[in-house]
């Protein structure tokens, strides 16, 4: 019961099982994964930078309200949150847009 395969579990997978197809299906794979290097960057870099110093920011104004601080330090605080809050979605929707081109 030769069945002229060298590999006896090749005959069951069937033809989509070769080489040449696994090949061909990694390459569709890859080029509809394909992100641009910006948009790996921003995703993978700057984008979580920017959601840590909004949470630094966050951490730092309410460490200063628990310890009744100065007013204007908390004001101070809020105003770079929100700024840094603005940056962070800016950055956000510039990766998003990186990765639908």
């Amino acid at each position: 019961m030769d069945s002229g395969l060298d590999a006896p579990g090749l005959a069951l997978l069937g033809p989509a099982a070769s080489p040449r197809n696994d090949a061909r299906e990694m390459a569709d794979r890859r080029a509809r994964c394909y992100h641009p290097p910006m948009a790996s960057i921003l995703t993978t870099f700057i984008l979580p930078i920017a959601v840590g110093a909004v949470a630094l920011v966050l951490l730092l104004g309410l460490i200063n309200m628990m310890r009744g601080g100065s007013p204007n330090t908390s004001q101070k605080l809020m105003r770079w949150r929100v700024l840094l809050q603005f940056v962070a979605i800016v950055i956000a929707m510039a990766a998003v847009w990186a990765m639908g081109r």
